[in-house]
């Protein structure tokens, strides 16, 4: 994760107000924000902002809501052209000091918005999350085809891959001979 010195943005949950929500505006700095680029793999984040408020929920959780807005530069998986985009992306996430026991041997599906409640809120580590989440898994150039690229695959048959035992009778048939 990026260290905490290079954006440090955590909310002591003990510092909370049950009564009142914690409003909350992150936007890293330049160095920062090449600090994430480079540990998510990007070619550039030109932007990003994360705004939203952590509220009390029940009696002894708490609720984060936000919206992350960036943008991107990511090689194309095609032509490794650049690929810009832009993310704007809903973020709740719910903090419980009560997690459900994950050890169990039947467990049934996790809310995915549920997180462990600790001694602190880290806004920066959810906001870098939130964006390697956000991104897309196969970032294309406009009119970019992988046939374009190579054609040569398209063409070739494909390998039969449905006896990779073939053969293999003839060389214990040979192997055995020789003994």
């Amino acid at each position: 994760m990026t260290a905490p010195e290079s954006h440090p943005q955590r909310l002591r949950v003990a510092h909370l107000n049950p009564n009142t929500p914690t409003a909350f505006h992150l936007r890293p700095g330049d160095q920062p924000r090449a600090d994430i680029a480079t540990e998510l793999g990007l070619d550039g984040l030109t932007r990003l902002d994360f705004q939203g408020q952590v509220r009390a929920e029940g009696r002894d959780g708490w609720l984060l809501t936000g919206k992350l807005q960036a943008r991107v530069t990511q090689p194309c998986v095609v032509t490794l052209k650049p690929v810009r985009t832009d993310i704007a992306d809903d973020v709740r996430i719910r903090f419980t000091p009560h997690m459900p026991d994950v050890e169990a041997e039947e467990v049934e599906m996790l809310d995915e918005t549920l997180e462990p409640l600790g001694n602190f809120i880290d806004l920066t580590a959810i906001m870098v999350e939130a964006l390697s989440l956000a991104l897309p898994e196969y970032p294309r150039a406009e009119g970019a085809r992988l046939d374009d690229v190579a054609p040569d695959i398209a063409a070739e048959p494909a390998a039969d891959t449905r006896r990779p035992f073939a053969g293999l009778d003839q060389l214990l048939k040979k192997d055995g001979g020789e003994s």
